[in-house]
Parts: C-alpha cells; structure tokens; sequence
C-alpha cells in the first residue's frame, strides 16, 4: 500500500513534528528540555528501558537507525556505550546533536542523515554489537530494504533488537474503533493516518507475528 510513497513526504512529516518533540514545553536545546523529554519517554513507555537494556552496552558498539531527537541514543552513551545513529529527519538529527552536545556525549556519538534503505550509502558498513531501532521501519516505504541492509553490519554474535507495531495491539484496536468505527478493511489507511500524535503520517506498516519472521528469514529471534 505505501510502496509508491516518496521517500521525501516521510521526510518532510517528521521534520514538521519530530518524534517527542512536544513532551515538553521548556526551550528545545536546554539541559532541562531534554531532561524532561527522556522523562517523560520512560514514564509512558517503561518497556523501552527492558528492551534496550542500556547499561549492558557498556564498551559496545551501537547502530541505531532512526534515532529521531536521540532520546536513546543519548541513553546508550550514558551507560557506556559507542553509538552510531542515523535519521532521515534532519530537523530530527539537529535537535539530536544538540542533546548530546548538552550531555558532553558528542564524542562518543557519531550521527549521520540518510534514508535506512540505503544505508550502506550512508554509514560505512562495519559490524557492531548492537543493532538497534525502535518504531522506525515501519514508517519507511520498504522495510524488507531496511533488513536487507541491516544484514551487512552484523557479524556472529551481533544482537538485533527491533521494534514494529504488531497488527493486533490495543492501539491498533483503538484506532479502528475509536477512528474508523471497525472498517477494518481500511486499516492500512487508518493507521497511517492517526498512528502518531500528529495525524497524517505518510507510511506506517502493522505486522503480525509471522510477517516479521518472514521478514527476519535467517535470523534467530528470540
């Protein structure tokens, strides 16, 4: 359904409403927007903190595509980690070199812009010990390209961890309820549109279980 869309409108959507820019009102750039934002990140979304595992990173090397304003980004360097993130969004990515300019983490993070279907183009390839990106490729016209690539930046021992949104979730259910009043055959459509906080998201894929192990063919998911 989303194949056709222009790589540039995704661009554009998250350059206009970068991913938690909102979650608060403090000026962008300063020690205490930042601080609130990755508060309140933890706050609504404690999983993330499990999932991540942030301090086990300590001494690793960290891939993260999609970094957005690099709430994460931030948090693996904090705990010790090497980071190397990469955004589409250059609105995105200018907020995110600021933060790590605030936190004194510029050096341990290196960040480049590019589209993560190409992303040998755009970040030399080299394996890491983590991979890692959370509710991203999902919001890019072809997320098999996005693993396809991925596979050239793991070795054995590489840990990938990923997050889509799963088809069947309370959110999605919500969505079709609350928006498109259970015409489920427009789900795609729904989804897309009232996904993220701001409505209108060009692209945005919901998976089920078997379409991500279809999609990760040859990985051993745990």
């Amino acid at each position: 359904m989303f194949a056709g869309v222009p790589l540039a409108k995704v661009a554009e959507y998250w350059d206009r409403r970068p991913c938690n820019i909102r979650h608060s009102p403090k000026d962008i750039g300063t020690r205490a927007y930042f601080d609130e934002v990755e508060a309140r990140k933890y706050f609504v979304e404690p999983h993330v903190l499990r999932f991540a595992e942030f301090p086990r990173w300590a001494g690793k090397r960290v891939l993260e595509i999609g970094c957005g304003i690099g709430t994460h980004t931030i948090s693996f360097a904090q705990g010790g980690a090497i980071v190397t993130a990469m955004d589409l969004s250059e609105r995105s990515l200018e907020i995110a070199r600021q933060r790590a300019a605030v936190y004194g983490l510029d050096g341990r993070v290196t960040f480049y812009a590019g589209n993560a279907e190409e992303l040998d183009a755009v970040v030399p390839v080299e394996p890491y010990d983590l991979i890692f990106s959370w509710g991203v490729i999902h919001h890019t016209p072809h997320p098999p390209r996005v693993i396809d690539q991925i596979r050239r930046y793991v070795r054995p021992g590489t840990t990938v961890k990923l997050m889509v949104y799963h088809r069947r979730s309370w959110k999605v259910l919500g969505i079709l309820l609350g928006r498109g009043r259970g015409r489920f055959w427009r789900l795609d459509e729904l989804v897309a549109r009232h996904s993220e906080a701001e409505t209108g998201c060009p692209v945005t894929y919901t998976y089920r279980p078997r379409d991500v192990a279809a999609m990760l063919a040859g990985f051993r998911i745990r």
